[in-house]
């Protein structure tokens, strides 16, 4: 998951400020877009690899089941696992960043903590809820026709307020988490270019915008996972 934000970060914040194709600053802006997205991606995807592998022709998950604890702890425990994974994967971010980039940003920690901490838990919320209700046989298929407009659609690669020209599609990127992901880590990482702040989502909107999707994906994940695993 490491190699995508690698090259990413390489062109885009390397490649075409040095040739003058983008501005000094772009590389800044876009590595707040490209933690948030290697942490929610990461953290999406880790339950469908471990529900394709539990619910495969194995049947692996029968052997968690037999444990002495409920059902939903079985989830509860893909769903922290993925989260862990997610929080390593965005702590690989930062190296990278120094070694492609510089030290051209810095980060702010007021909020950090918590920010990072919903990211990781709504991705693999959500990543749950995907790999619960969807056929297992089409969990690859469905994850790459799903992915790729959750990705373009999330303001990883460019700010909300930047929209404004294109409203519809500013309002629509509204009902993605990762919008939110990425506005958060652009509010917790303050520019070291001169000038004011990027303008982001209110941090306010963007806290309950993630606690709302993670209580929702939680719920049904949760659900669904007990109605898919038992039979």
């Amino acid at each position: 998951m490491l190699v995508q934000p690698l090259f990413f970060l390489f062109v885009f914040g390397k490649v075409l400020p040095t040739i003058g194709a983008a501005s000094a600053g772009f590389s800044t802006l876009l590595f707040r877009g490209i933690v948030a997205f290697t942490v929610f991606i990461t953290t999406l995807q880790g339950p469908s690899v471990e529900l394709a592998r539990d619910l495969g022709f194995t049947r692996e998950i029968e052997d968690r089941l037999l444990a002495p604890l409920p059902i939903a702890l079985v989830a509860v425990e893909k769903i922290l696992l993925s989260a862990l994974r997610g929080l390593i994967a965005g702590a690989f971010a930062f190296p990278l960043a120094f070694w492609i980039l510089g030290s051209g940003y810095q980060v702010r920690t007021d909020l950090l903590g918590v920010l990072i901490g919903l990211m990781v838990l709504v991705g693999a919320a959500l990543g749950l809820l995907l790999a619960a209700v969807m056929p297992i046989q089409l969990l690859p298929l469905i994850f790459a026709l799903v992915l790729t407009p959750l990705i373009f659609t999330g303001c990883a690669y460019y700010p909300w307020a930047s929209l404004s020209a294109i409203k519809w599609f500013q309002i629509l990127t509204l009902f993605n988490p990762l919008t939110y992901a990425a506005e958060g880590m652009r509010y917790a990482m303050i520019p070291s270019i001169p000038g004011p702040a990027s303008a982001t989502l209110a941090i306010g909107w963007v806290v309950l915008a993630l606690c709302a999707a993670f209580i929702l994906s939680f719920w049904g994940g949760i659900k669904l996972f007990q109605r898919r695993v038992v039979s």
